[in-house]
């Protein structure tokens, strides 16, 4: 796909799925809850497509009910350790089925806790206090970056940010995108009358592990000779390459949560 025709195809998707996303976070709930549990399972047949030679594993099934149980037993028991557990017994069953076929099971294993605790986070977010102000603040941090290192880099350029891994990401790209998301999450803050400082730290974090996120699934995509984790998202590859920053920034701000003090809201 040229540029041209890439930037408004991307634009348009990434339109659509972000509605979806604020709709869902709003209503909350159980809608919430099977939103991510979708997500999670489209993901999780990526990732062990992606070990399998780009064809389907059936280590995908095992991951994705593991993380679905997870997810609702986060949400109707708030019983984060046994969601963990879940997610363990789910990781261990992979790796034994991958085992028997003889297709890295360790690779398969970490499908679970990759996407299963970006998952159970994004349901424990949602359920803290000021839980949909939260979760769409860190929505929009991350779709800031994101949006704003891909039109930075491509209108700056310069040097590359880590070329054995990303070829495409620059260090222009990264600073933008940081910037953004510490700048867009400030003003967030101000509107909701918190803070402008702590949305900027917030907002500088989230794009930082933001990053980390991306270039781990850049990394992983280098280890089996894959451009895209999938095509199910015009102009945007894989639902894995649309996540991948989340996939990190969850996990990462639930731990925030986890203790009041730091709660930024």
């Amino acid at each position: 796909m040229s540029a041209t025709i890439e930037l408004p195809v991307r634009a348009i998707s990434g339109v659509v799925m972000a509605a979806v996303a604020v709709f869902v976070t709003v209503v909350g709930g159980i809608l919430f809850a099977c939103f991510v549990a979708i997500g999670a399972a489209a993901a999780l047949r990526e990732w062990h497509r992606l070990i399998n030679g780009g064809r389907f594993a059936q280590e995908a099934l095992i991951s994705a009910v593991a993380v679905a149980c997870a997810v609702f037993m986060t949400l109707f028991t708030e019983n984060t350790e046994f969601s963990l557990l879940l997610l363990g017994a789910g990781a261990l069953a992979a790796s034994l089925w991958a085992a028997h076929r003889q297709q890295l099971p360790f690779w398969h294993a970490l499908g679970p806790f990759y996407v299963g605790l970006a998952a159970v986070a994004l349901i424990e977010l949602r359920a803290s206090p000021f839980g949909a102000y939260l979760m769409l603040g860190i929505f929009i941090a991350v779709w800031s970056a994101d949006t704003a290192a891909l039109l930075g880099g491509r209108l700056i350029g310069g040097p590359k940010l880590v070329p054995r891994v990303s070829p495409n990401k620059t260090w222009a790209g990264f600073l933008v995108g940081t910037l953004a998301a510490g700048l867009v999450e400030a003003a967030y803050f101000a509107i909701l009358g918190r803070n402008a400082a702590t949305g900027l730290v917030l907002g500088l974090l989230i794009g930082l592990i933001g990053v980390a996120g991306d270039l781990f699934e850049s990394w992983v995509k280098r280890q089996f000779r894959a451009k895209d984790s999938g095509g199910l998202i015009p102009g945007h590859g894989g639902i894995l390459d649309r996540i991948d920053s989340l996939l990190f920034v969850a996990p990462a701000c639930a731990v925030l949560v986890a203790f009041p003090v730091l709660n930024p809201l």
